[in-house]
């Protein structure tokens, strides 16, 4: 155990900052929850104009519980037993860890709720809509978000890792228990037509990044 927390610290170093006041702007905004709100409007947009609205309503709910369950896990279970410092908070790696404007979180970091977060509503939403080109944007949203707390000295890859896990099991979980719930509740009312305009989902992903860039740029 002593030998893979070294290789973690080790690996977080070897990623954790840089010497780029851009790249650190860019992925504070990468890291906050608000920045990615556009995102899950247009996807609710497209699930509007395809689906009833009891089949988005049940869609909702279902991430809404990922992401709750995924959160208290984390957050409400693993942190408060574990009792793993944070990057930020280690004694061991002090004046070692890139920290961005002094951001340091809680005090615990294992598992990371970010990654579980990220990751079970990615599995959710992917198995949902079935689109290659969504599936890849998600995952790269996933990844992107994840890889921001350990840029930021946040989380090390371990917490990220066990986090992305526990993520794809909850989010795979309640892809199974809407199935159930909407062929009990709306078998005659669920549509078996193709979902169509799924491609504004990537592309307002790409515009998210590329604003997040242009931003960032003007402000540093």
């Amino acid at each position: 155990m002593d030998e893979l927390i070294h290789y973690d610290q080790q690996l977080l170093l070897a990623l954790n900052g840089s010497e780029s006041t851009f790249l650190d702007q860019v992925f504070l905004m990468i890291t906050k929850t608000g920045t990615w709100i556009p995102l899950l409007l247009v996807l609710l947009y497209v699930l509007l104009k395809n689906r009833s609205w009891r089949e988005v309503l049940l869609f909702v709910v279902c991430l809404a519980l990922v992401i709750l369950i995924a959160d208290r896990f984390s957050s409400g279970l693993c942190k408060p037993l574990f009792h793993r410092f944070r990057p930020s908070h280690e004694p061991v790696l002090e004046g070692l860890v890139d920290l961005v404007n002094d951001r340091r979180g809680g005090l615990y970091g294992f598992i990371s709720s970010h990654a579980a977060n990220t990751f079970g509503a990615c599995t959710f939403i992917a198995m949902y809509l079935r689109r290659r080109s969504v599936t890849l944007t998600l995952i790269l949203w996933a990844c992107l978000s994840s890889y921001s707390r350990i840029y930021l000295g946040l989380h090390y890859p371990g917490d990220i890792l066990a986090g992305a896990l526990f993520g794809v099991f909850t989010g795979l979980l309640m892809y199974r228990v809407m199935s159930w719930a909407s062929a009990r509740w709306l078998a005659s009312l669920r549509s078996e037509q193709p979902i169509t305009g799924f491609w504004l989902i990537p592309f307002a992903f790409v515009l998210t990044i590329l604003f997040m860039l242009v931003y960032s740029f003007f402000v540093v």
